[in-house]
Order: C-alpha cells, then structure tokens, then sequence
C-alpha cells in the first residue's frame, strides 16, 4: 500500500480529483495518509476534512524564519511518514533537505508542456497567461519528480490540450485541468503504487 501526502495550496480540485480516483479504483494500492497545506483558507482543507483525511495546516507566515517552517514542514511530512508526496497545486519552496531525503518520492503536476513556461514565477494562472500572451495553439499539463531544481525533474506524463479561439486564462486553466491534469496526476499516483515506474539515471523508465 502506497501512503500518499497530498500538498496544496488553493482549491484543491487536484486533490479531489485523487480521491475520486482512489474511491472509484482509478488509483490503486494507495491511501492518501495526509493534507497539508500553506494557506489556513485553502478550501482543499475542507474537502480532505470531509473526507476524513488527516488535514494540517503549516503556513510559513506562523514562523519567525524560513528555516523554522522549513523544520515544522519536515517535522510533519516525517510524522506521516508517506511513500510518495503529491504537490498538486503547492506554492511554496520545497525544502531541499526534504528533497533530498525523499529522493525520487515528490511528484508535482504543471500547467504546461515543460520545458514551455514553466521555472521560476510560472503558476497557476499566469501559466496560462503566458500561453495565451505568446499565441501558442497547443498547451497542457505535466507530472514529474521534483529535483533541487524548478519544473526540472525527471517527467513521468505529459498530455497536450489545444487552445481554442476566444480563450481567456480562466477558460484554458479550466480545460487544461479536465483535459489534462485531473487524468495525469492519477495516472502517475497509480502507475508509482504499483511499481510501473521508476527513476534510472536521471530519466522515468518504465519498469
């Protein structure tokens, strides 16, 4: 059985879109261990509550320094003790001790094609505002491990999602996340549950 961390920041529709797999069987071999998130008003809080999902939250503002969040959020992620540890949707930095320590065990979904806007300062809606602003015709979404690095690990799924004429941000961050995200992101939380994948040499391969 694969314990699962799921990070979030906002909505949480990444989030539901993990339970509802997991309920339903689209992911398999796996139990979603925890919530945790940065912002106390994320909504995605009260779905896990709903759900009856451990939910915590550890903001970085509740901390007299970096360094000191950076140990409460270690100190709760080795409390849970996961397998895996899901970002769907989590704006903050992660630490690189945790990275470290869990090394080929952080995935995290993007709104994009990476390498195509993604890095520093690329999320959430201005992802798709850039897509937009540069006239692109095809976007999507990625899922991949999280290096030291920003949207720099190795990719596990990518699928593409075209624009469509009179496409706003909202419109396209809507698509992409029905289109895209919400069928990629359990598609890898299963794949890594029951071994299909792994990391060699800095690449997934299919095991």
């Amino acid at each position: 059985m694969l314990n699962i961390v799921v990070c979030v920041s906002g909505g949480g529709t990444n989030l539901q879109a993990i339970m509802d797999a997991v309920s339903n069987g689209q992911i398999t071999n796996t139990k979603i261990a925890g919530v945790i998130s940065n912002n106390p008003g994320a909504f995605a809080l009260e779905r896990a509550q709903k759900a009856g999902i451990p939910s915590f939250c550890i903001s970085p503002k509740s901390y007299e320094s970096r360094e000191d969040f950076n140990e409460a959020f270690l100190a709760k992620m080795d409390e849970l003790n996961p397998d895996l540890i899901v970002l769907a949707g989590f704006l903050v930095v992660i630490p690189e001790k945790m990275i470290q320590k869990f090394k080929n065990r952080i995935i995290n979904i993007h709104p994009s094609l990476i390498p195509s806007f993604c890095g520093t300062g690329y999320y959430g809606l201005k992802v798709h505002e850039a897509a937009l602003d540069r006239g692109v015709k095809v976007v999507g979404a990625t899922v991949h491990f999280v290096d030291e690095g920003t949207d720099t690990g190795p990719i596990i799924y990518q699928k593409p999602v075209m624009v469509e004429e009179g496409d706003t941000p909202e419109v396209l961050q809507r698509r992409v996340m029905e289109q895209a995200e919400w069928i990629i992101l359990p598609k890898a939380i299963d794949a890594i549950a029951n071994g299909k994948i792994k990391v060699k040499d800095g690449k997934v391969v299919q095991a």
